[in-house]
């Protein structure tokens, strides 16, 4: 794409549609000449170099990347006429594309029926998960992972309901067993189970857990926030591959969050959340005397707890599953390269003298540690963080992220490591750019370069 070109024909449009509304003049309050914009946004562009390089192949540290042009184009052109998608009349072309856009994210997911919408984060549209699972089971806690996405523990105290963390196994998925203990005392309402855990990309058994929820008679809400689109890899041909059951059985579920800006292509400000079951939006249906005017229909504002929403996120998503929907021949192939190139940068580790797999990944997120002596925890520790920092001052730079392992789930892993200290901290590596797959050979050159000169 050219996207230059794209961008100007976006405004060509929206300034060609303006204009069918007849003629007027804009307020001098709002005029700006274009000296004088162009040294602000001289200084701009200047501030803006303080970033990493997110784009670029060498940038293997956190969930971040460009979202793709389509989506930069939608977005933009969208942006210039700046709906609300709260209610139809604040936005009625790009809420027909909201709910076209999570109706592809339900069929995704294996949902026959579905209520959902967007919403500006993962961490949102949780809340508005376990909001729902209060009002259906007052008085009754969450249950979730100690691996799990923080943010459960953080809203479980905002709609005060008491949470209910769970050990993980030793390869940081729930603990099935821990988890029926929990059940067993009737405090529990809502079971989440995170398909893609952020730190190191674990997915819990969801399909075995579903004999958990006919048992105890509680909800299953899955966090996919960022694991959520590996789905469309689910019983794949080829080393990218995944295991098919517990991705399917997120079909049987309650609800499942996922955010499009992260392996969605999207800018920032794109989650989702979808019910299985259309009846909980009994729950947030409420009246607003000055917006729900123009349709009978009803508004994206009435099934959410955010009020005004950019429709541009609507658009963008649109745009972007028109050229790369949420199929495996689609975003899927997306996603594979990425998966592939986390595997292989795993087989260059379990080969290396210098550096060591913390686990084997089971998406895109690697985790390792230089492989040190003595091999203790605090060595582990200091070795991983001068390889971060070395990395990143480097004139031919590689950047990197870190992972806090506590020392327990070290041990279950690695229990030739002496733990003479709570944690330790390892290498972790994000691949959700297919770009990697063409990179991650030299990213591993660069990173034994880096752990052989201490």
């Amino acid at each position: 794409m050219d996207l230059k070109h794209w961008l100007g024909r976006a405004d060509d449009t929206i300034q060609k549609w303006a204009g069918t509304f007849g003629p007027y003049e804009p307020h001098p309050s709002l005029h700006v000449d274009d000296d004088t914009f162009g040294a602000v946004f001289d200084e701009f562009t200047v501030r803006l170099r303080d970033n990493y390089p997110f784009f670029h192949p060498s940038y293997a540290g956190q969930m971040l990347k460009p979202p793709h042009p389509a989506a930069v184009v939608g977005h933009l052109t969208a942006m210039l006429i700046n709906p609300n998608n709260h209610a139809l009349d604040g936005g009625p072309a790009t809420a027909a594309m909201e709910r076209e856009a999570v109706a592809r994210l339900a069929e995704m997911f294996g949902f026959d029926t579905h209520l959902g919408h967007l919403t500006t984060s993962g961490t949102i549209a949780n809340l508005e998960a376990l909001f729902v699972a209060r009002e259906l089971h007052p008085g009754r806690g969450v249950a979730y992972s100690s691996e799990a996405h923080y943010t459960h523990g953080r809203m479980c105290h905002v709609l005060g309901i008491e949470g209910h963390p769970v050990p993980a196994d030793g390869q940081g998925r729930i603990d099935l067993d821990a988890l029926e203990d929990v059940l067993r005392t009737g405090d529990v309402g809502t079971v989440v189970l995170t398909a893609g855990t952020t730190g190191l990309g674990a997915v819990d058994p969801i399909h075995t857990a579903l004999a958990l929820r006919d048992r105890y008679g509680v909800r299953i809400h899955v966090d996919a926030a960022y694991g959520g689109f590996f789905t469309l890899l689910a019983g794949a041909d080829g080393p990218e591959g995944l295991p098919a059951e517990p991705w399917r059985a997120i079909a049987q579920c309650d609800s499942v969050v996922v955010d499009p800006h992260k392996h969605g292509l999207q800018p920032y400000g794109c989650g989702a959340v979808v019910f299985r079951d259309p009846e909980v939006g009994r729950f947030y249906l409420h009246d607003s005397p000055y917006t729900y005017f123009t349709s009978d229909a009803l508004h994206l504002g009435e099934i959410s707890l955010e009020c005004s929403r950019a429709g541009a996120s609507a658009a963008a998503l649109w745009l972007t599953f028109q050229l790369l929907p949420p199929t495996p021949a689609g975003l899927g192939r997306v996603l594979a390269a990425g998966r592939r190139a986390a595997l292989r940068w795993a087989d260059l580790i379990d080969a290396s003298d210098v550096l060591e797999l913390y686990q084997r990944p089971e998406l895109d997120i690697v985790g390792y540690f230089p492989a040190v002596e003595p091999a203790t925890l605090t060595a582990v520790d200091a070795a991983s963080a001068r390889v971060l920092a070395d990395g990143m001052a480097h004139p031919d730079p590689v950047f990197l992220s870190t992972l806090k392992a506590d020392r327990a789930a070290f041990a279950a892993r690695h229990p030739g490591v002496t733990a003479d200290a709570d944690g330790a901290r390892i290498l972790r590596s994000v691949l959700m750019k297919p770009e990697s797959e063409q990179h991650v050979e030299r990213l591993h050159d660069r990173v034994e370069q880096l752990t052989r000169s201490r």
